[in-house]
């Protein structure tokens, strides 16, 4: 009996451990639902947080592939089973949740779940979320002691994602911070330049008749101060956070992009994850966009059949590779025919990091490779 004890609470114990290694939300959420589905050997888990509009600001899940997610269409709304826990915010515990009167119907594409364990996550009176198990993989469904261990399990996870979201809003906080020092910044040296720029336009053009040398050197100086502005204007741009990111993290906006990419082109796209943690708002902007640069130029010239992207973590540095089956180019060659290798390093550069882009144009290796390495 201590033993089945004992090995029951190693079991939640690493279950927790897993979860409070994360600081993204949706990180947290993923780790909650696919430690909660090994704890208690489910084939199906699922975790819906409620937004305030009656359907589900997020709902992530395991058990499902991508494709058989697309051919179920949009997430639920807060109706039948789910709504009802909603609403009472306690446990429910089912032989068969086709036969209570809660239950409503599915998508047509959707798995059939059969034996059914349903636990709120609670912020005090508040729930933050259901999570929930089906189909459990040994015979005779869930019992109640599989109920308590969830309810526990939960009561953990509600303090991660709680967590999760403090750290998410400090960040945002930040980057607002970040954004008002960008525009101070904006405003103090590229408009005082334009201010000037204009001046000294006015100038040279009362001077082009009367007196022409002058006016030439007043129109150098023009040059002058455009060119710093330019180049001032494009400091501050580079640094602006696109709005994926404080949305869903680096990890998850590659993911909708790469999805995206593959259902426009003929090419087929992937992309494959391994915890990377939360990185540095700078280090995501660079990773990204090194990502959308190399993505760009596989789908525009490597006429490829498999573009692949990989992201994660290698002796303590995050790791970007990106990888086609095209026709390779002469990297040495293109260096300078704007195909954005000198801007990829020197995004990772400026993070103590590296770019490497290996091109193979014949035999069965054919093909590019497109690899970031910055500190994690």
């Amino acid at each position: 009996m201590n033993e089945d004890r004992d090995g029951v609470l190693h079991a939640v114990s690493s279950a927790v451990l897993a979860v409070t290694r994360h600081l993204s939300v949706r990180e947290v959420l993923q780790v909650i639902v696919r430690s909660a589905q090994r704890l208690l050997d489910a084939r199906y888990a699922a975790l819906g947080v409620p937004d305030e509009e009656g359907a589900f600001a997020e709902f992530v899940a395991e058990g499902i592939s991508d494709e058989e997610w697309e051919a179920i269409g949009p997430t639920p709304r807060q109706h039948g089973m789910l709504g009802a826990m909603l609403r009472e915010g306690t446990p429910v515990r089912l032989p068969d949740i086709r036969r209570d009167s809660r239950f409503e119907y599915w998508p047509r594409e959707h798995p059939v779940l059969k034996d059914f364990l349903g636990v709120p996550i609670h912020d005090g009176d508040r729930v933050l979320g259901i999570i929930f198990l089906s189909n459990k993989r040994t015979p005779g469904g869930f019992t109640e002691a599989d109920q308590r261990l969830l309810t526990m399990f939960a009561a953990h996870a509600a303090i991660a994602l709680t967590n999760a979201r403090l750290y998410e809003r400090s960040r945002e906080l930040a980057l607002v911070e970040e954004r008002t020092r960008m525009a101070r910044e904006l405003h103090d040296a590229v408009t005082q330049k334009l201010f000037s720029l204009r001046l000294t336009a006015q100038a040279a053009a009362s001077l082009v008749t009367r007196d022409p040398d002058r006016a030439l050197g007043e129109l150098e100086r023009v040059e002058r101060l455009a060119g710093e502005a330019l180049a001032e204007l494009r400091a501050v741009i580079v640094e602006l956070r696109p709005a994926e990111l404080d949305r869903h993290g680096l990890a998850e906006t590659l993911r909708k992009q790469v999805r995206l990419l593959d259902r426009l082109h003929p090419a087929s796209f992937a992309f494959e994850e391994h915890p990377v943690g939360v990185p540095g708002p700078a280090t995501e902007v660079a990773v990204l966009r090194v990502a959308q640069e190399a993505l760009h130029n596989a789908a525009r010239h490597a006429g490829a059949e498999r573009v692949a992207v990989r992201l994660g973590c290698e002796e303590g540095r995050l790791v970007l590779e990106v990888r086609d089956d095209g026709t390779g180019f002469d990297v040495a060659a293109a260096a300078g025919r704007g195909l954005g290798i000198a801007s990829m390093s020197d995004r990772a550069q400026a993070l103590g990091g590296s770019v490497s882009v290996t091109s193979v144009t014949s035999g069965p290796r054919r093909g590019t490779l497109v690899r970031m390495e910055v500190p994690a």
